[in-house]
């Protein structure tokens, strides 16, 4: 029984990795696409999109069956809850690959922006590509160096969100109504994915070591952490 037991949580293991790399996988294809306003990749990650989903479920599911019949404690229980939201997460960051690959698409044969907006979407769509990468290293070799450096990374990305509503807000920029959309969108987008990631770095370091990081006190948090402080 406990050899069958190891197996399966193995294979929960196993397949959290194969999903970990798919969103990573979903983001850097998404990257390309948005750049060279490639049809076929932006395809490819809206297709793929619903492996992520279908890997999301069986998750899901071994993990429900586990804590049922198995009654995990100690650190296996905290692997096979930690599973069960990193799933959710990861599931979150293809869709929004998905999403950034679904406007690549929709402005095809052209590129979504151009110029300024050009160049900072592109770059914001290489930092989150990258966090992607670093994530799904993590997630398969629980090496703690890359949860610390996607939570460094993240700042860039943070900055350069700010930056694109700068760009839209500056009018001598002389952007028309639907780069303003996809500015607003894409930048939305990559921001939260690289988000994600950071949840991903947090629940891998709790996985681990058993610790919730500490968060900076003077950050303002996110989103729902601000909607859950009004509601108190």
């Amino acid at each position: 029984m406990r050899e069958e037991f190891r197996k399966e949580m193995a294979l929960l293991q196993e397949t959290l990795t194969i999903q970990a790399k798919a969103a990573a996988t979903a983001m850097s294809r998404a990257a390309d696409s948005l750049r060279d306003a490639n049809l076929g990749l932006a395809e490819a990650v809206i297709d793929a999109d619903a492996q992520i989903d279908f890997l999301e479920r069986n998750l899901d599911e071994m993990g429900i069956s586990l804590l049922a019949r198995q009654a995990p404690v100690a650190s296996d229980l905290r692997t096979v809850v930690s599973a069960l939201r990193l799933a959710s997460t990861l599931e979150r960051m293809g869709d929004l690959a998905r999403h950034v690959a679904y406007i690549a698409r929709g402005r095809f044969p052209q590129t979504a922006t151009d110029g300024s907006a050009y160049d900072l979407l592109t770059k914001m769509a290489d930092e989150a590509a990258k966090a992607g990468a670093k994530m799904a290293t993590l997630v398969q070799t629980q090496d703690m160096s890359l949860a610390a450096e996607i939570e460094q990374d993240d700042e860039v990305l943070d900055a350069l969100h700010r930056q694109s509503f700068e760009l839209v807000l500056n009018e001598s920029n002389n952007l028309t109504r639907q780069d303003v959309v996809d500015v607003v969108l894409l930048g939305r987008f990559l921001e939260r994915y690289g988000d994600h990631a950071v949840s991903v770095a947090r629940r891998m370091t709790f996985l681990v070591t058993g610790l919730t990081p500490e968060r900076d006190s003077s950050a303002p948090g996110t989103e729902e952490e601000m909607l859950g402080r009004l509601a108190d």
